[in-house]
């Protein structure tokens, strides 16, 4: 195999297939790993670098949207800090509930596959999240980052969740079922989420678990991994969860950073301008003007300030 440099900055974006994807991520890991079809929505991508194994669970339609060169997002750490990566793929959201995917982690608990990693760290996040929460029984000791993710869509438990009705004949009851029970063995789980999502912290609120930390990440909307990424926070958030630094301080002033994000500004301009509050409609307007020009600001301070001037000409 040519080395992890080489091997991960090799663009994978342009392949017409998943077909032809997935074969070409086989010939580039073939040595050092292994691309395996689970079923037909279903593979697993295993890379063997160092004794961190980052387990990270995407959606072949995320990849292609949240990496320019479409390659799974733990290769970047397999770069940069070689570490080794098991990507669990799927293709749409399928919250990886399949007879398949089952049966290949009872194969990796057979073989003690994570005994051989020092650290083992799961990440997904939405379905996905749910999917990384549920598998992580099978890696005892694990470390957890789920983002926004779904506990249950058991109508029975999650009957008020009514953007999946299409999964509700889905079992969630019988193995890797229920996604808190699964976080029993895990040594920490850190669960990010907008509590103004509210099915999502409806969701959020399952999780709770004395090895559980929740962390609110306000205003930050249903698409909290695309903010991460383009904040650049995801990958400093799992390497501090690897080197024993994550705790709720940090990720404060992790989360800082989102003053600057445009997303952020924009989505708070809206709820502001929206409830009508001008006087901190015009105050995010200022912050966000004196650093670029961004004519929608422009005009809702300007709408803000005749606001608050025809309010003193009433009074």
């Amino acid at each position: 195999m040519q080395d992890a440099a080489n091997t991960f900055d090799m663009p994978l974006s342009g392949l017409e297939t998943r077909d032809a994807w997935l074969s070409k991520v086989s010939d580039l890991v073939d040595d050092d790993g292994y691309a395996e079809r689970l079923d037909d929505r279903h593979s697993a991508i295993f890379v063997e670098e160092g004794k961190t194994l980052l387990v990270t669970f995407e959606t072949h339609q995320s990849i292609a949207r949240l990496s320019e060169d479409a390659q799974p997002l733990g290769w970047d750490m397999v770069k940069a800090l070689g570490w080794s990566h098991l990507c669990l793929l799927s293709d749409g959201d399928t919250w990886f509930r399949a007879p398949r995917v089952y049966g290949y982690f009872d194969r990796l608990v057979d073989d003690g596959f994570f005994e051989d990693f020092d650290q083992v760290i799961f990440y997904g996040a939405g379905a996905c999240g749910y999917a990384a929460a549920a598998f992580s029984v099978a890696a005892p000791g694990a470390r957890l980052v789920l983002v926004q993710p779904q506990a249950t869509l058991d109508p029975r438990v999650a009957e008020w969740d009514d953007r999946f009705r299409h999964m509700r004949r889905t079992s969630f009851t019988d193995r890797y079922g229920y996604a808190p029970d699964m976080l029993d063995a895990a040594e920490h789980a850190y669960l990010l989420y907008d509590p103004e999502v509210e099915l999502d912290a409806m969701h959020a609120a399952l999780f709770t678990r004395s090895n559980v930390t929740k962390f609110r990440m306000r205003h930050m909307g249903p698409d909290l991994e695309t903010v991460l990424m383009q904040m650049q926070l995801l990958y400093r958030i799992l390497a501090q969860l690897s080197a024993d630094k994550l705790t709720v301080p940090n990720l404060a002033r992790l989360f800082r950073n989102r003053r600057d994000n445009a997303g952020y500004q924009f989505g708070l301009l809206q709820r502001l301008t929206g409830s009508k509050r001008d006087q901190l409609t015009m105050r995010l307007a200022d912050f966000v003007l004196e650093r670029r020009n961004a004519r929608p600001f422009r005009k809702a301070r300007e709408a803000a300030r005749l606001r608050l001037e025809d309010q003193e000409a009433a009074q």
